[in-house]
């Protein structure tokens, strides 16, 4: 067994009915069906699962949903973050986390923190939390990097900040966090992109939107990478690179809806703001999953 979180991980989405409402049967079977896959650990609640546009009781309950199908099986991760650290922290009491083995917790964002207000934020998060915490960096989304000098000092200074989901696409600021990271600290890709590189160069697998539809292909290529098998690795990377473009072109989760649609696990429905994807884009992501073999 992996250490957690090492491996891949995979950030669900959260299905949804015709009318609107969680179709929890449906992420019933989302759940066997990227463990049948391989993958190593479940995100719920995170960026691809919509969470903005739940309430908190449809939060609670897609938690819980997940816990009760996933039966132990696999590590569960759940997103608990925001930008207003009070209200980050009373979830933490709020929420029952009883068989999460692990938060992950986004960059406050809007407000843009400086890196000290960063810093005080995630103390309190980890003060508060639990379980052990993730910390997300995601810049594009939140308007603000964290510094890897802000990461290491909280991976140092804390006794349960184990890992970053590391998505700023900056791979120097990769290479600081590798080398100055604490024993026992992952450095996780949040970029199905940049999974490969990110584990060739010491970092410890991927959170990924993709494995939602093909968690068998993406199991295996970050089992090539960790295995140091580059060969491989770069070969089924560079096989659905086009693919992963076109999962992203719309947004997240528009893309990766369409393609759960297109293999009949999922009806492709979202929250507005976010829409479903084009019927061009639905053709494309089509014929380049089954070029892929997919």
């Amino acid at each position: 067994m992996k250490p957690f979180p090492s491996g891949l991980g995979v950030a669900l989405v959260t299905p949804f009915q015709d009318n609107g409402a969680i179709d929890f049967p449906a992420l019933d079977a989302l759940v066997d069906y990227v463990t049948a896959g391989g993958v190593d650990y479940l995100v719920a609640l995170g960026t691809t699962a919509e969470t903005p546009t739940l309430s908190t009781a449809e939060r609670k309950a897609v938690l819980e949903r997940i816990k009760s199908r996933n039966a132990g099986r696999l590590s569960l991760v759940a997103g608990i973050g925001g930008n207003d650290t009070a209200a980050v922290v009373a979830a933490l009491h709020d929420f029952d986390l009883a068989g999460v083995d692990a938060i992950l917790s986004v960059t406050p964002f809007y407000n843009r923190p400086s890196q000290r207000g960063l810093y005080e934020h995630f103390r309190a998060v980890a003060d508060a939390s639990p379980v052990p915490v993730i910390l997300y960096n995601v810049p594009s989304r939140t308007g603000v990097n964290m510094q890897p000098q802000t990461t290491l000092k909280l991976a140092e200074e804390t006794g349960n900040i184990i890992a970053v989901k590391e998505a700023s696409g900056d791979m120097e600021q990769v290479d600081e966090l590798i080398a100055g990271r604490p024993d026992g600290f992952h450095v996780l890709s949040g970029d199905d992109a940049l999974a490969v590189p990110l584990i060739e160069k010491g970092g410890d697998g991927l959170i990924s939107v993709v494995a939602n539809a093909y968690p068998a292909y993406m199991a295996e290529m970050v089992g090539a990478a960790m295995a140091q098998d580059a060969k491989r690795s770069h070969r089924l990377w560079s096989d659905i690179a086009e693919l992963e473009k076109s999962l992203f072109a719309e947004g997240n989760p528009t893309g990766i809806k369409a393609a759960l649609s297109i293999k009949g696990l999922i009806a492709n429905n979202l929250r507005l703001p976010l829409v479903v994807s084009s019927p061009e884009l639905s053709d494309r992501i089509r014929l380049l999953a089954s070029e892929a073999g997919l």
